[in-house]
């Protein structure tokens, strides 16, 4: 009765028959039976249906577990990427790399307004406009279930005033979906430096996403990114 569904219908679907429940059912009747995120996702499987995207707007918070995990990822930059590719933590590995994040604030600390408006990113990103592009693809991509949503909304609207690059690409409609690969950099102290990099979703329903780069022994990155560590433990320590 909860659930709006009828006993004769319900009792099938307990049994299993082949009565192929609607999502607006099956949402129903986790609402009714007051199923938690992981239970309803189990519904939906069992019942060979694609649970609908869910568009948090809720204030995004990662947890210490994760926190944690990438301190420890001490010679592999690393950090934590929200829905609207904002950076939410970092290690030292990553800022020795990338730069201070923590001196960033609001939009400045957004993985794809940095690309297209942080002179030094320009300068730091090896063949620029192909890993623009292909961040831009990626960036469409993961966005379209929040299309509508301010926040999303605003950004592309600064971007397309500040950025000259995203305001004539952006209309091509260009998508992409890359888990991983390589990226070539021009650190202002290290100089060339290789990482592979890999992407990993928080599997909690957030849309946050553990980016990782483990550094190549090409051009000697390895040894590049051990000194760089170091210099950045050094100021801190006399800081």
């Amino acid at each position: 009765m909860i659930a709006g569904v009828g006993t004769t219908w319900y009792t099938w679907l307990e049994q299993g028959r082949d009565v192929k429940p609607s999502v607006e059912v099956l949402t129903a009747l986790s609402q009714a039976l007051r199923l938690d995120a992981a239970e309803k996702r189990h519904l939906f499987i069992l019942a060979g249906r694609q649970q609908p995207d869910r568009r948090s707007s809720a204030p995004e918070k990662v947890e210490a577990a994760l926190l944690h995990t990438i301190d420890n990822l001490v010679m592999q930059p690393a950090y934590v990427m929200g829905r609207r590719w904002d950076v939410l933590a970092w290690n030292r590995a990553a800022a020795a790399v990338f730069g201070d994040y923590g001196a960033l604030e609001g939009d400045a600390r957004n993985i794809i307004h940095m690309i297209f408006t942080s002179p030094y990113h320009r300068r730091l990103l090896l063949d620029w406009e192909e890993r623009a592009r292909a961040a831009l693809g990626l960036f469409r991509a993961e966005s379209a279930k929040y299309t509508g949503d301010p926040d999303f909304e605003r950004l592309i609207a600064l971007l397309m005033q500040s950025s000259v690059e995203f305001c004539a690409w952006w209309p091509e409609r260009d998508v992409l979906r890359q888990l991983s690969g390589t990226k070539r950099l021009r650190h202002p102290i290290a100089g060339n430096m290789i990482f592979e990099h890999m992407s990993f979703s928080i599997d909690d329903g957030s849309d946050m996403k553990l980016i990782v780069y483990t550094p190549l022994t090409r051009e000697n990155t390895v040894a590049k990114l051990e000194e760089l560590v170091k210099g950045t433990e050094a100021e801190k320590r006399t800081a």
